[in-house]
């Protein structure tokens, strides 16, 4: 017998895991409005200089005041030292002076345009012109603070359990969130930023991995599209709140203050057993799974469990010198899957950043943007959990990344004035990543053993915040030609796809709990299975 098969005993999809995996679901609504915050936060509204403090000044046309950009519409960052008063005359009304005249910075400020982006952290900070770069710099600390809790808290969560680790970051975000929003200055606002990245990355991570140990094996895809739907879901419930919330400083406290009532209910949450045998506390794992029993209506079955039963039922093994990080390349079946898998997350995060953090590039309102990027979600990852379930991860996960690289190089060759078709490509490109991110989910946690899943899905994590942090410098490549950050965007999902394909297949595989199993799953170890009884007699001298 597994572990899959106790769980199967206990009740398999019972009361209890469904409960469960809804109690976990709920806050992944949140996690997408903290991700994608600064599409709205950091929006940049129209501005110009603030003119010279003139008599009469606002009396005065704009472009006798400040240059025109060449499309009719005042520069951004600089202004005439002197006002250009031959264009009051008629046929001067709409010109741009004799391209002669004296400009400046914007030294006395900007004035911003009201409208759907004006309270903001560029409007409250002025993140413009020099300062514009820092508007990135704000995103690329979150997600370093994302990139450093992936690596923490996946060692973290497999010395100190997931239940705790998860309890902590609810509560970090909870705290970080809102002293975001009071953040008096902007330095204070990356701080807070920052540590609310790091309680991110372990509420996705533990949320996770405690869905991949209390689920049934052949429940885990409809779990992780269920997890992936709230994600998607979060998407609207950002455009709602941002919408109803136009001021960046109420907006980042609507989206934080819910973690504190998820940190309350998550005292209520059962440790994983699995994890609790593993590190030597099967009196600990009994407990709990007796509770899961009791709950899922399968009292009598739980009370036949025994200590000694599920210490041979989860096999313990120490990891190599060097302890878990060496863990996950200490063998040719661990190193094959976590390089494949540090590639598919990476690839699957710098393409999905690099076109879901750039909503106003597209040109088309922001509001409309969101939604449709999040809408096709919905199909995307319904068609995930479908060739998960009937065809297989690897299938599915390639086949997402595939076809998401051939969307975006397809852009390479739409001409720009084809705007609708372009969106069209980007949109069916991010629903593909959304898929790979879904399938990612459910495919890396079942490649890793017990012994060091979280380790493991702390480096997948890691790596896509890795991928987070590039993709907005990929921008930069424009200045060289204009279609290069695509080629790039489009090449990394298409190598990605066929790392996958070397991955071993886990569909209707009981989970690996050792390093032994990963080996013997990739080939390297006979195939011979352990089979234990539910119950262990007892030795007459025992306790």
């Amino acid at each position: 017998m597994t572990f899959v098969d106790l769980l199967t005993l206990l009740g398999g999809t019972g009361r209890f895991q469904v409960t469960y995996v809804a109690a976990l679901a709920l806050p992944l609504l949140m996690l997408a409005s903290h991700n994608l915050l600064q599409n709205f936060t950091a929006g940049v509204p129209e501005h110009h200089c603030r003119p010279h403090p003139l008599p009469n000044a606002s009396a005065l046309p704009l472009h006798v005041l400040i240059p025109s950009d060449g499309r009719q519409r005042p520069q951004r960052c600089r202004r005439y030292v002197e006002p250009q008063w031959h264009l009051l005359e008629p046929d001067n009304g709409n010109g741009n002076g004799n391209g002669t005249a004296t400009t400046e910075p914007c030294s006395d400020g900007w004035t911003y345009q009201d409208g759907i982006f004006s309270h903001t952290i560029i409007t409250e900070w002025d993140l413009v012109c020099e300062s514009k770069r820092l508007r990135q710099v704000a995103q690329s600390i979150y997600m370093a603070g994302i990139l450093l809790g992936s690596g923490l808290f996946g060692v973290l969560s497999d010395k100190f359990g997931r239940r705790a680790l998860l309890s902590w970051c609810y509560l970090q975000l909870g705290v970080t969130g809102v002293g975001t929003a009071a953040a008096p200055t902007f330095v204070t606002y990356c701080l807070g930023r920052f540590l609310t990245g790091l309680a991110m990355a372990g509420v996705s991570l533990n949320s996770a991995c405690l869905c991949t140990e209390w689920v049934p094996t052949e429940a885990l895809a409809t779990v992780g599209t269920i997890n992936g739907y709230c994600y998607t879901l979060g998407q609207f419930v950002l455009v709602a709140l941002a919408f109803g919330l136009p001021h960046w400083r109420w907006l980042q406290l609507a989206i934080s203050l819910p973690f504190f009532l998820f940190f309350l209910y998550s005292r209520l949450f059962v440790e994983s057993a699995r994890w609790q045998v593993i590190v030597g506390r099967p009196d600990l794992a009994l407990e709990g799974l007796r509770k899961v029993a009791r709950v899922n209506g399968r009292k009598e079955e739980g009370d036949k469990l025994s200590e000694e039963a599920l210490r041979t039922l989860v096999r313990r093994e120490p990891p190599p010198p060097g302890g878990a990080l060496v863990a996950l390349v200490a063998t040719p079946g661990m190193r094959t899957v976590s390089c494949g898998v540090s590639l598919i997350w990476f690839s699957t995060s710098f393409a999905y950043y690099g076109l879901a953090l750039d909503l106003q590039g597209f040109g088309v309102d922001i509001y409309l943007s969101q939604l449709v990027f999040g809408a096709v979600d919905i199909p995307a990852k319904m068609a995930s959990a479908l060739v998960i379930s009937c065809l297989g991860r690897r299938v599915a996960q390639g086949g997402s990344l595939a076809l998401a690289g051939a969307c975006i190089l397809a852009n390479v060759f739409v001409p720009m004035e084809l705007r609708l078709l372009r969106m069209a490509l980007a949109v069916l490109g991010k629903g593909s990543l959304a898929a790979s991110f879904n399938c990612a989910y459910i495919f890396s946690g079942e490649l890793f053993p017990t012994l060091i899943r979280q380790t493991g899905m702390g480096l997948a994590s890691t790596m896509a915040r890795v991928g987070g942090l590039v993709a907005p410098l990929v921008l930069l490549a424009t200045d060289v030609t204009p279609f290069l950050p695509l080629l790039i965007y489009g090449a990394a999902p298409i190598g990605a796809a066929i790392a996958a394909s070397f991955l071993p297949e886990t569909r209707n595989r009981a989970l690996p709990e050792t390093l032994e199993d990963v080996e013997r799953r990739a080939g390297h170890r006979g195939d011979e299975e352990v089979t234990v009884p539910l119950s262990v007699p007892k030795s007459p001298g025992g306790p």
